[in-house]
């Protein structure tokens, strides 16, 4: 949201924060970083990568 131009607030608001200040750790939050650390600690015998939902779980989603 923030690459995307969102400001600070409404993502506040959006993650139900009482205050942009507690919003910080996710708005400063580098992707690349967090994806290599998930990289490293990945279980055994578990493929890496980004989770794909299936088509039963996007459709569920769609119903919510």
């Amino acid at each position: 949201m923030l690459q995307a131009g969102v400001d600070t607030t409404v993502i506040a608001l959006w993650l139900g924060h009482a205050g942009v200040r507690s919003t910080d750790a996710y708005v400063h939050a580098d992707m690349t970083i967090k994806e290599k650390a998930l990289a490293r600690t990945t279980p055994a015998g578990v493929r890496p990568g980004r989770y794909q939902p299936t088509d039963k779980v996007l459709a569920f989603l769609e119903r919510l």
